[in-house]
């Protein structure tokens, strides 16, 4: 298994970023390799990811979700296995610090040698410096589903 922790501090407030997270089909915003995401009810998606020359699909579900705090998912069905959490903590009236971390396990040999080379690493650091450049340079969110998804 493969785990990513990344963070990065964007300068909004806790409310603002994490509203922003819950709005998932707005992803393909901010998260190069996602091609689409439609969220079939309150916690459960269907991603299209793109790698390289591979498209991969596969449905996620939220598992727990609090607002201002975390939103946390799993894989359901689809070539890949992961699942993750997304973590907001205020660090001050404007700004916020969001943490990523993703735990998943490569279910091919590409995938491996990503594993091995640091891919995936890369990969969340990139998006998330995609979403703080997203979320600064915009008045507001995009909208917000403040649902609470208990464990």
């Amino acid at each position: 298994m493969t785990q990513i922790i990344e963070s990065i501090d964007v300068d909004v407030p806790v409310t603002m970023a994490y509203n922003q997270w819950t709005q998932f089909e707005s992803f393909p915003n901010f998260l190069d390799e996602v091609e689409s995401i439609t969220q079939i009810d309150d916690t459960h998606l269907r991603w299209k990811v793109r790698v390289g020359m591979f498209t991969r699909e596969f449905d996620a579900e939220i598992t727990e979700q609090h607002p201002d705090e975390r939103v946390a998912w799993r894989s359901i069905g689809g070539d890949t296995a992961h699942a993750g959490v997304v973590t907001f903590h205020k660090l001050s009236d404007t700004s916020s610090r969001v943490t990523v971390q993703i735990d998943w396990t490569p279910s091919d040999a590409l995938e491996h040698l990503g594993s091995l080379v640091g891919a995936g690493t890369h990969a969340v650091k990139k998006d998330l410096r995609n979403f703080k450049e997203f979320i600064e340079n915009t008045d507001r969110e995009t909208g917000a589903w403040r649902g609470e998804v208990d464990r």
